[in-house]
């Protein structure tokens, strides 16, 4: 299925559009100017949308000229960028101090744009699109916020799908699961209290560094010896704080980490060591310790059916050979997975790695590649079409 002759056309029109919101990155519920920019392509095409979900997001709406069907379906975009210093050079680098497009959603949203055009100029189906334009992604639960906003009340939408661009992929690849594609993420805090003196007389004082010690090393083991090894998991500790001289034993230590698993089963069971490993080491050194854990994302999990049919539209677009089916799940989060819950649907990886673009999503030198544009344009346009057709 090659790409539609029009949406080529579009494309040096949606690298500027994409460029455009490269320079104006903005983190997640704030992103004013990102959906004032949506909003405003909206309106100059004669697109109906509603905003107000979870801040800045948007809900776009296209009924085809086929009838007054029923079925509808939902195609979601993110915008929100990260808080990273862009150490790119090229003309469209980030604007805003300390924020960066690091993970591509200037481009995510710049194909469901160019999708939600050609789809306004050719609504030859039955039924409703609904382009989901959502912020905060990067740790903010938008997806959530759009639901608890009216998302799903407002709009009747039958099933849900999204893309994400993937270095790991080549251009214009796509990988796909019929089940998990990204993990559920879990964060929490360990305060370790000890009791705190002079470093020349440690047996006077509780040392809470030592006791943080043993426990970054213990947790571990949670995932070497508590769990079957073909459970997919993993527990990062990313920050320790604690001392404040030379010569001082503090009195408090705090450690920050991560959590990553796919199954509730496990992340109860994880939870739960944590608190057991932790207090029982600092027990046994004198001390104290207080957890946090913080239930963060869900893990997303594709629904087969709807997974099976957005596949054989990629293999329909870029030839069989070129989409990866049962792709590894990725420990990577993704608030999709709120709306995964509530609707069919799936979430697609779609490859944009070449000669220019190898940096990996979330670091300093990352930038979208513009050529994936007309790709990921051409697949939502063909998603539609078999949509209404199936």
């Amino acid at each position: 299925m090659p790409i539609l002759n029009s949406i080529n056309q579009m494309q040096e029109e949606m690298k500027e559009w994409r460029r455009d919101l490269h320079r104006i990155p903005e983190i997640g519920l704030q992103e004013h100017k990102t959906s004032e920019f949506i909003q405003n392509k909206l309106k100059s095409w004669n697109i109906d949308f509603k905003t107000g979900y979870a801040n800045t997001g948007i809900v776009a709406w296209i009924k085809g000229n086929r009838g007054n069907g029923e079925k509808t379906i939902g195609l979601r975009a993110d915008f929100d960028a990260l808080p990273m210093t862009e150490k790119n050079s090229f003309d469209h680098k980030s604007m805003n101090e300390g924020m960066m497009h690091a993970c591509g959603h200037d481009g995510h949203t710049t194909m469901l744009l160019g999708a939600a055009k050609y789809i306004k100029e050719n609504p030859e189906f039955d039924g409703t699109v609904y382009f989901i334009f959502q912020p905060g992604e990067e740790g903010f639960g938008g997806g959530e916020k759009m639901i608890q906003d009216g998302l799903f009340n407002d709009h009747k939408i039958d099933e849900v799908y999204a893309l994400h661009n993937w270095p790991e992929l080549p251009l214009g690849h796509f990988g796909i699961s019929t089940g998990a594609m990204m993990a559920a993420v879990d964060e929490y805090d360990i305060i370790v209290k000890g009791k705190g003196g002079h470093a020349a007389l440690p047996h006077l004082a509780i040392d809470p560094i030592v006791i943080a010690s043993q426990i970054v090393l213990s947790l571990q083991t949670i995932i070497s010896r508590f769990l079957n090894p073909v459970d997919n998991a993993l527990i990062t500790v990313t920050k320790i704080h604690g001392g404040s001289a030379y010569n001082v034993i503090d009195d408090e230590v705090i450690l920050n980490g991560t959590v990553r698993t796919f199954k509730q089963e496990i992340r109860d069971k994880i939870e739960k060591r944590i608190n057991e490993t932790a207090k029982g080491i600092a027990k046994a050194n004198g001390g104290e310790v207080e957890v946090v854990y913080f239930r963060k994302y869900p893990p997303t999990i594709n629904s087969k059916k709807e997974s099976v049919f957005s596949s054989i539209v990629a293999k329909e677009l870029v030839g069989e050979k070129n989409v990866q089916m049962d792709v590894e799940p990725s420990m990577g989060g993704e608030d999709f997975s709120y709306l995964l819950n509530e609707k069919p649907g799936s979430y697609l990886y779609i490859g944009q790695r070449d000669s220019n673009h190898k940096d990996y999503l979330h670091t300093t030198k990352y930038d979208f590649n513009d050529d994936l544009l007309p790709i990921g344009v051409n697949f939502w346009v063909n998603l539609v079409k078999n949509f209404f057709k199936k």
